[in-house]
Order: C-alpha cells, then sequence, then structure tokens
C-alpha cells in the first residue's frame, strides 16, 4: 500500500506538472532520526544500508533539502532526497547499480567471461568446478552461498549460517535478497534474477540451483584419478632412472594395484603367486600397467 501509495503521488506531481500546475514529490531516503518506518532498524541493518551507499540524513540537513526541492526553481516533479556513499557505490560497480544510480559511479570494466582467471589471478569459479564429481561441486558452491549470506547479513563467518535454514528465518528482507544477487553476480559471472532467494529459499537449495546453471558434463567418477596419474606420468619417468626411486616408485605402483583390485572386488591373488609374477614382470610391464590405468 506505501508503495502504490508512493507511485500514485509521483505520477499525480508528473500530471500536475505536465499541465503548468506546482507539485514535487519527494523519495526520502533514510533519516538519522527514529521513525515508524526506520525504528525496527538494528545496527546490522544500518550496516547493510551503508554497504549499498545510503547513509542516513540529520533531521535540520533533509529540512533544508526540503526546502530547496520545493522551491519555485525546481525544474522536476519528483526527486529522490538522500545522502549516498560514492565510495560504496563504486565497491559495488556500476554494472550492479539500478539505472538510477549508475550514473553516479565510473562504468566499470568489463567481467571477465565465466571460466577465466580472476583479478587476482585465482581460478574463476567455473574453472574452480572443472573436473571435480557433483558432490564436490555442490559443497564449494553451498560454501560460497554461505559466505556471501554472512557478508550480507554481517557475520563474522558463514559459520552463522545454516545450509537448510530458510532465507525468511535468517532475516533477508528484499533489499537483502538484492545485495545477494549482486554479489553472486559477481562470484559466478551469472546474471541472476531479484527473485532468486524467494524461487530458491534455502543456501543448500541455491546452491543446486546454481549448480545446474554452472553444470558441466557429468564428470565420471574415475576422471580425478586419472587425471592425477597422467599428471604423475612425467614425474615417474623423471626421477625413475635413479635405482632406489625406481625401486620405491615400483613399490607404490603395487601397492596402488592392490587397492584398485580389492575396491573392484577382484580375488586377491596368493603372495607367492604375485610374487612370482610381478618379480617376472619386466620394468616396460610394470609401467605398462601403469600406463593401463589411464
Amino acid at each position: 500500500n506505501y508503495a502504490a501509495g508512493n507511485t500514485f503521488l509521483d505520477a499525480l506531481m508528473e500530471h500536475r506538472r505536465a499541465s503548468g500546475l506546482a507539485g514535487v514529490s519527494l523519495a526520502w531516503g533514510l533519516w538519522a532520526e527514529s521513525s515508524a518506518l526506520s525504528g525496527h532498524l538494528g545496527e546490522a541493518d544500518l550496516r547493510r544500508l551503508a554497504r549499498s551507499g545510503l547513509l542516513p540524513l540529520e533531521s535540520k540537513d533533509a529540512m533544508d533539502l526540503f526546502d530547496s526541492a520545493t522551491s519555485t526553481g525546481a525544474a522536476d516533479a519528483v526527486y529522490a532526497v538522500t545522502r549516498m556513499d560514492t565510495a560504496a557505490l563504486r565497491a559495488q560497480g556500476s554494472e550492479s547499480l539500478s539505472a538510477m544510480l549508475r550514473g553516479l559511479v565510473p562504468a566499470a570494466p568489463r567481467r571477465a567471461a565465466a571460466g577465466t582467471a580472476s583479478a587476482s589471478g585465482a581460478p574463476a569459479l567455473p574453472e574452480r568446478l572443472v573436473g571435480l564429481g557433483r558432490a564436490e561441486r555442490e559443497r564449494i558452491l553451498i560454501d560460497l552461498v554461505r559466505e556471501q549470506v554472512a557478508g550480507v547479513l554481517g557475520h563474522a563467518d558463514q559459520g552463522a549460517v545454516e545450509a537448510e535454514r530458510a532465507f525468511q528465518e535468517l532475516g533477508f528482507d528484499s533489499l537483502t535478497a538484492v545485495e545477494l544477487r549482486n554479489r553472486l553476480n559477481a562470484a559466478t559471472g551469472l546474471r541472476l534474477p531479484t527473485t532468486l532467494v524467494f524461487d530458491h529459499p534455502s543456501p543448500a537449495a541455491l546452491a543446486t540451483h546454481l549448480l545446474d546453471l554452472l553444470a558441466h558434463d557429468e564428470v565420471a567418477p574415475e576422471e580425478p584419478v586419472l587425471t592425477e596419474l597422467a599428471r604423475l606420468k612425467a614425474a615417474i619417468g623423471a626421477v625413475a632412472a635413479d635405482g632406489t626411486a625406481h625401486e620405491r616408485i615400483t613399490a607404490r605402483l603395487r601397492e596402488l594395484l592392490d587397492v584398485a583390485d580389492a575396491a573392484a572386488g577382484a580375488p586377491e591373488a596368493e603372495d607367492d603367486d604375485r610374487d612370482q609374477d610381478l618379480t617376472s614382470a619386466s620394468d616396460e610391464e610394470l609401467f605398462a600397467l601403469f600406463d593401463d590405468l589411464e
């Protein structure tokens, strides 16, 4: 009702000005003096508003602005009257701001495409997820969402955010929902809707949604192991010429083969048979076994 009433008054002033009549509508920001609208705000709420660039107006300053806006020289029918922290706006990046605020800060550099490294050199989120199984990717995304939720709500760390607890129970409203959306846009490289926390009502549900949006081809469970073996292949070739190193490496490879056989349910060979088989195997045959794992 309050929003609808404000919209009506804005439109009425526009209509009056278009008809040559006097009128101005003032959209007030946050006042330092508590009111029925702002009395419920706590310190965490005020810090969140400050991060978004909205600073409280002292009553005297607000009344001075009221006098200025309602003077006969006012050119427009509607004014937003508030204190803005342009440094906080710049920190958010112009791309994350509403169209009304975008003109107050320089245009942000074009966002790196998904999959490229960040400015710090760390891999971008989609790159970090490549090669991981679904459970591991989901864990990373749940931690990401909890971390961003903690930042929005002013918690020191993500430990205060339960993954299965509803956003509404955590204290989210429409403003915090938009801030979380903006943070996740920056972290993921996605373009997420403002209704995000209402469509996916808990950090765990939201992480699952992000997982679907960032989905790569499903990774077979053996792929991470094979990737690691491929990496080790070159390292083994570089040191195996040394006799002691060769002996230790082949012993370890035999242990790994035993682990693979046991996991697959293969019958365990008698020690004598296994020793004889491995003793009679040439170095080339032993390393061929390793290669076959790829």
